[in-house]
């Protein structure tokens, strides 16, 4: 399908970061720009352009003389970036808390109750869609662009890897308990306690693909 826009390598750039997170651009892949420049009916001119965007934001690497490959996380990255993540995301929650009205705090029982009736049928990708959406209006209240911008680039890479978290065992249920104890907080306007559940949440997360990671190596060497 061609690709037509004002802002063309921008729009290249925004369809490669969806198959990257849908997982059609597999972590290690090889970016051929001549096949995806005949899909995507461009020059390379503008893909190359979207390439850099997305070597920017850390999606894709760049090797001389070989070209660009899809971006590996590995668990030195996950290490490092969740504390960061979770000690941001918990001030966004601390802010939160401060700052929903009544109004803020219904549109959020609707998403958490979304988010209950998708873990109980066990409807993964929907469980995430919304535990994603949940996360984005928290930090929509907490009102400060600048945590968001710092979040929105780091969570591009936990992106790669998050969604496997929540097919470890037992993880989607304590996923919706952490997500409750936040809206509890945030429902009762406590920003400490808000602040420490997010922070709570996002470490249980890393703990979870950690323990897929040790899994996966376990039948590895089996």
């Amino acid at each position: 399908m061609r690709v037509v826009h004002s802002s063309l390598h921008q729009e290249v750039a925004d369809r490669l970061r969806e198959r990257i997170f849908d997982g059609e651009l597999a972590p290690g892949s090889f970016l051929d720009e001549v096949r995806i420049a005949q899909e995507l009916e461009i020059s390379r001119t503008p893909l190359r352009e979207a390439l850099k965007v997305l070597t920017a934001e850390g999606l894709v690497r760049h090797e001389p003389r070989r070209g660009c490959f899809v971006a590996q996380v590995t668990e030195q990255d996950l290490d490092e970036i969740f504390p960061v993540i979770a000690l941001l995301e918990g001030r966004c929650a601390y802010e939160a808390a401060s700052n929903a009205t009544d109004a803020d705090v219904q549109a959020l029982e609707e998403l958490h109750n979304k988010l209950a009736r998708h873990a109980k049928a066990r409807r993964v990708n929907d469980y995430y869609a919304t535990n994603f959406a949940i996360h984005e209006a928290i930090i929509a209240l907490a009102g400060n662009r600048w945590l968001a911008q710092v979040i929105t680039d780091l969570r591009k890479i936990v992106k790669l890897s998050r969604l496997q978290q929540l097919h470890a065992p037992g993880r989607l249920e304590q996923s919706l308990s952490e997500h409750l104890a936040v809206f509890a907080a945030l429902k009762a306007r406590d920003p400490e306690g808000a602040e420490a559940a997010m922070k709570t949440h996002l470490t249980r997360q890393r703990g979870a693909l950690r323990e897929l990671a040790r899994a996966r190596r376990v039948r590895l060497a089996g």
